[in-house]
């Protein structure tokens, strides 16, 4: 009776792996085809860093004519140009910015989730969300898998155009590739960034459940993220008696954290601790996602076919 019993579990398991990998590979090979267009996309996507380096340029031309004196300030253009290396607005030189706004995208392509939000309020306001409750299949778990299907889909096709931008703009990385413990706290602060997007954006999905259209909340979500997650600029040129509290929120591990983790700019003594405060977050969210899931479905009336 035991080993029956246990061979049930085994075979449950072993088929909900197996329709798990078929889901993830249909997706994948959707995007594949229709996404023909990321590479061209993507590289189109890295022209606004053109205008980023003109405007930093300016401001620090601006930040050193002002520290040299009214003679400077008079005429910045006389000021050295190696003096934009030396000076630091918020911890970070010239070269520093150019490459922290290249990292940010990097780290803002892993967490952006687009649609997702919006999709889910619309399966649940037209009804299409009631096929998750009569099959088998997990609607969060299911639409994570889409998710990541597409961020290798994305990658995949978009690695040449990243890897031409980061050649052409390698000067900027001043401080060449970082040490393998902070590469590796990098790279996991990207995976837990992708993951705590999506189930913040999955979150403001649901409650979708409770009202009928989300865009309006979505819109000021949207728009608090790309300031407050530090893809306009670093967090730490913020004023003081903002930053301590920008800096508490979970939007600055979308962008700001991975970029500066990869920088060098957060300290060495204090990186575990961030590490586990973005987990902390990430385990905040998918328990609040799996809760509003939940709550949402207990109310939810579907008729029909």
């Amino acid at each position: 009776m035991n080993r029956a019993l246990h061979f049930a579990r085994e075979t449950t398991l072993a088929d909900r792996i197996r329709t798990w990998w078929v889901i993830l590979r249909i997706s994948l090979e959707e995007r594949l085809v229709y996404r023909g267009d990321f590479a061209l996309g993507t590289l189109m996507r890295f022209l606004p860093i053109i205008t980023q380096i003109f405007l930093w340029g300016a401001i620090f031309q601006s930040a050193i004519g002002h520290d040299a004196g009214s003679a400077g300030a008079q005429n910045p253009s006389a000021v050295p140009q190696t003096a934009t290396s030396q000076i630091a607005l918020g911890g970070y030189r010239f070269d520093d910015m150019v490459a922290y706004y290249l990292m940010t995208m990097i780290a803002r392509a892993f967490s952006s989730m687009p649609g997702l939000s919006s999709g889910i309020a619309s399966q649940i306001r037209q009804g299409e969300i009631k096929r998750y409750l009569i099959q088998p299949v997990d609607f969060i778990g299911f639409l994570l898998l889409q998710r990541l299907a597409h961020k290798v889909a994305y990658y995949s096709v978009a690695l040449l155009p990243f890897a031409l931008v980061f050649f052409l703009c390698r000067n900027y990385f001043v401080d060449g590739w970082p040490e393998p413990g902070r590469l590796i706290a990098f790279v996991a602060s990207l995976m837990i960034g992708f993951l705590i997007g999506f189930f913040l954006e999955a979150t403001i999905g649901m409650i979708g459940f409770w009202f009928l259209e989300v865009s309006s909340l979505l819109f000021i979500y949207m728009l608090g993220s790309f300031f407050l997650s530090g893809h306009m600029f670093p967090l730490t040129l913020l004023p003081d008696w903002i930053e301590w509290l920008v800096q508490m929120l979970p939007l600055k591990y979308l962008a700001y954290f991975p970029a500066a983790v990869f920088l060098g700019k957060i300290p060495a003594d204090e990186l575990p601790q961030e590490m586990l405060i973005q987990a902390a977050w990430l385990g905040f969210f998918i328990i609040l996602c799996r809760f509003t899931y939940a709550a949402g479905i207990r109310r939810y009336s579907g008729f029909g076919g």
